[in-house]
């Protein structure tokens, strides 16, 4: 197995990140602001580029080896990697780290598109490829920009932030409508999808009953590559 070397007190949940404090110079302009996003944007189109047939998952950065969805993930990551996928995720800890390590101790591609903290990068210790942000927003459209498909474990706000995020972009044909969105956990997103349906479409007619269809509700990572396997290569590259 490859060396793993790890970065203690950086692989931690996003909420208990340090803080950075803001430059007091040129760097704090609107102007600098935007070439810096414009500049993360370029590299992080050139990285990801390298990565087809990838598969985007999303999950908690609080469960550990010792959770149930740690080790589906944990699966799922391996599963992926043995079938030729790549397995890219946000490169911290929890669920995106189970992912990563069943792809790394598989011998596969795990890509981490991580947090650039101001000396060092927020990543767990089973990437083989990474690239790191200094704007979410940024990190965000790369983690979903090319994937064939996004698996969500449970997770926080961001992991739901995610998700609907992508859920509106499918359902507004901004991207690909036929790529899987697949909700892991039954336990944790049904009480979630019961309300999209019973409140936001039953009771307020706020969607769609197809836009309801968009995600795919599962058990078990076995039950989400069932789902993989049939997806579709992204054409974003052509």
């Amino acid at each position: 197995m490859k060396d793993i070397h790890k970065k203690e007190g950086l692989n931690v949940p996003a909420a208990k990140l340090p803080e950075e404090a803001e430059a007091k110079d040129f760097r704090s302009s609107m102007s600098w602001r935007i070439n810096r996003i414009e500049a993360e944007l370029v590299e992080g189109f050139q990285f990801i580029a390298d990565f087809p047939k990838s598969v985007t998952i999303f999950g908690s950065t609080r469960f550990n080896e010792k959770d149930e969805w740690y080790r589906e993930a944990r699966e799922l990551g391996e599963t992926l990697a043995k079938e030729k996928f790549v397995v890219v995720t946000g490169g911290g800890p929890g669920i995106m780290e189970a992912g990563n390590r069943g792809a790394y101790e598989a011998d596969g591609e795990s890509v981490g598109i991580n947090i650039q903290l101001p000396m060092e990068q927020r990543i767990n210790p089973y990437v083989n490829h990474s690239h790191g942000f200094h704007y979410f927003f940024n990190r965000k459209l790369m983690l979903t920009y090319s994937a064939q498909a996004y698996v969500y474990f449970p997770g926080g706000y961001g992991t739901l932030d995610e998700f609907f995020e992508i859920i509106t972009l499918i359902q507004t044909k901004k991207i690909e409508t036929s790529i899987p969105v697949i909700l892991v956990g039954k336990e944790y997103w049904a009480p979630i999808c019961e309300i999209i349906e019973k409140n936001v479409y039953e009771k307020f007619g706020a969607i769609d009953k197809a836009d309801m269809k968009i995600y795919t509700l599962v058990d078990s990572a076995e039950e989400a590559m069932k789902i993989i396997r049939k997806s579709k290569p992204r054409n974003e590259w052509d």
